[in-house]
């Protein structure tokens, strides 16, 4: 019979193997912290939105607090990095020796662009001399590709027909990325990237997903096969339904019955992994990206957080229900709140355009959510914290902010 464990230990167990339960750093933030902050999450997913601050450097705020955005930039997007991109889940930093796990998934596109009529099969001249002038000239921002390609009629060299072509070439393998200017990708032959050793491993699919499924399980501690197939968006369900069994069987994953955690009445089938923690509590207070993998597969956040989550970037204006890009708030083991930010870099301040209770919260998660908005401006810099009347929450948190510590003057304001 499977273990039973309650709703508030599952969540307490996720927590700690995101990372939740280590304190924060009292002394300057290094490299070695961000390292360690990835060996918990093995992937940070990369967004271009930059409302408050982009998606990818929130996890590590999150987890780390206030540190030099600088850091991330050197330790992910320089040439010597220890990272490397690829399509880990969405778009991702990831550890460069992780790259042969992929040759499965890149494989997989290779195999799908093969037939006659498909974009790459008819664009092999493009491809041809994008791999040329990598592999004369090294890694290149696009832009340079774009000013340096020969001018034929037709539509040949059309530049998007160009952008596609390193596209292509990055998720086939044949080009990494070689580190970012800005937010420009710099893109290079594999080999110009990738070291030799990490190249020349032969990882055979089966290994690979089952690696991954170990790796997934870990991340999460608890989870369903659902849960274990998004983190790496594994689509073959049956191939990690077969790595669960087999981890199963080798005493690395044990299957548990969490209270609450059901389908059509009946409990959901859900493993933790050996190396799971159950910590009596959880102390932490964060604002999480909403590409956080505490977050980024919504229906485990309904199931564990009872957090009905969507980003309504896409969504007109007058059809929002929480904001343009809200954020979760995580308090102790719950998620309390979501709050939509902004950093108005004219004026220096952080907006809360919006704030919002969710099911789980408690009356006094106010003056915590405050305390993280005084922390999040004083990392991007900014003076004062504006917070508008739109939501249910949006008033206690102006009334705790009145009292909040912090680097920052503050300033509330309704909005009309």
């Amino acid at each position: 019979m499977p273990e039973t464990i309650s709703a508030a230990q599952a969540r307490r167990i996720a927590l700690a193997a995101q990372g939740f339960t280590r304190r924060r750093p009292s002394a300057a933030i290094t490299s070695r912290h961000v390292h360690r902050a990835m060996e918990k999450l093995g992937v940070l997913q990369i967004d271009s939105v930059n409302v408050f601050a982009r998606s990818h450097y929130l996890p590590l705020f999150s987890r780390l607090g206030s540190y030099d955005p600088a850091l991330l930039d050197r330790v992910f997007m320089s040439r010597t990095t220890h990272y490397v991109e690829y399509l880990a889940h969405e778009a991702t930093f990831m550890p460069v020796e992780d790259w042969a796990l992929w040759r499965f998934r890149m494989d997989d596109f290779r195999q799908r662009w093969a037939a006659p009529d498909s974009w790459a099969s008819q664009n092999t001249r493009t491809l041809a001399w994008v791999q040329d002038e990598l592999r004369a000239r090294g890694p290149l921002r696009p832009a340079q590709l774009r000013a340096d390609a020969p001018r034929e009629r037709g539509s040949w060299w059309d530049w998007d027909e160009v952008k596609l072509a390193l596209e292509h070439l990055w998720r086939t393998g044949d080009v990494a990325i070689s580190g970012r200017r800005g937010f420009e990708r710099v893109y290079a032959l594999e080999e110009q990237v990738i070291p030799a050793e990490v190249r020349d491993r032969e990882v055979p699919r089966t290994e690979a997903i089952r690696e991954l499924v170990r790796r997934a399980a870990r991340s999460h501690g608890v989870a369903t096969a659902l849960d274990i197939a998004d983190y790496y968006r594994i689509r073959d369900r049956a191939a990690v339904q077969q790595s669960i069994d087999e981890l199963v069987d080798h005493g690395e994953l044990h299957p548990v019955q969490v209270r609450g955690w059901e389908r059509g009445g009946r409990p959901v089938a859900t493993w933790m992994h050996r190396d799971a923690v159950l910590p009596r509590r959880v102390d932490a207070a964060a604002i999480l990206s909403p590409f956080d993998p505490v977050v980024w597969f919504r229906e485990r956040a309904l199931r564990a957080f009872d957090l009905d989550y969507r980003i309504e970037i896409y969504v007109p204006a007058d059809k929002r229900q929480y904001g343009y890009y809200s954020l979760p708030v995580l308090v102790g083991d719950r998620i309390v709140a979501r709050v939509d930010l902004k950093a108005e870099r004219v004026s220096s301040t952080l907006q809360v355009q919006s704030a919002w209770w969710e099911p789980l919260a408690r009356a006094e998660d106010a003056e915590s959510i405050a305390q993280e908005l005084v922390r999040a401006a004083s990392w991007q810099g900014l003076e004062t914290i504006s917070v508008s009347g739109w939501g249910d929450a949006a008033n206690a948190v102006a009334g705790a902010l009145h009292v909040a510590h912090g680097g920052v003057r503050r300033h509330v304001h309704e909005r009309e």
